[in-house]
């Protein structure tokens, strides 16, 4: 929180450490007076910030974001590229962290890893329209997400999401950016591959580990 000073445009994640972020941020609205105008990345952070007396704005009316602060299944260390999504908002997410000047990622030691897809798979979001065909150009061994219900997941784009399993130890995320850029029904999806500032790590202890890229 001390990278969030008053007046800024802040982007603000989805998932269990973001929402922690998301309260921190309410908490020192309400106790220092903070200003702050946030831009969430989902529905449920939204309202969350909202509850908390967080003064929001639309992506669609700013410029650019001072900061945006999220959460991440896996976080490579020496790289800081990431795999997002498995909350379901990874196009959202990805859409505010392109828009921010500075991108900061929280999280616990379980998400780090040496390689991308040790143990998460890539969430893909397609749309809705001739999905199936979609998915049989998904790389890995994708999987149609459902809800508790049995139901397909609707993301808050009204799309669906495949999870992409078995990627393989070897797997170029680069090169699987670029293909599925090139897959069409592919929206978005969970591979951040660069602008990532730092990492921080909370630690069982309450202590902080900071990753930077190069020097994780």
């Amino acid at each position: 929180m001390a990278l969030v000073e008053d007046g800024m445009l802040l982007g603000l994640g989805t998932g269990s450490t973001a929402w922690f972020a998301t309260e921190a941020v309410g908490r020192r609205v309400r106790e220092e007076g903070l200003r702050v105008t946030g831009v969430a990345t989902s529905v449920a952070t939204e309202q969350h910030a909202a509850s908390l007396g967080i003064q929001l704005t639309g992506l669609a009316d700013v410029a650019a974001l001072d900061l945006a602060i999220d959460g991440a299944d896996e976080v490579e260390r020496d790289t800081l590229r990431l795999i997002k999504g498995l909350g379901g908002a990874l196009l959202r997410e990805k859409m505010v962290a392109q828009a921010a000047r500075r991108f900061v990622v929280v999280g616990d030691p379980s998400k780090v890893v040496e390689r991308l897809g040790a143990h998460v798979p890539l969430p893909v979001e397609v749309t809705r329209f001739a999905h199936e065909a979609t998915a049989r150009r998904l790389a890995g061994r994708p999987v149609l997400r459902v809800g508790k219900d049995g139901a397909p997941y609707v993301t808050d784009n009204g799309n669906f999401i495949y999870d992409c399993f078995d990627l393989g130890p070897q797997f170029d995320p680069g090169a699987l950016h670029l293909a599925l850029c090139g897959v069409a029904g592919v929206v978005g999806h969970g591979l951040f591959l660069d602008g990532v500032e730092q990492a921080i790590i909370g630690q069982p202890d309450g202590s902080v580990q900071v990753l930077r890229p190069g020097i994780g």
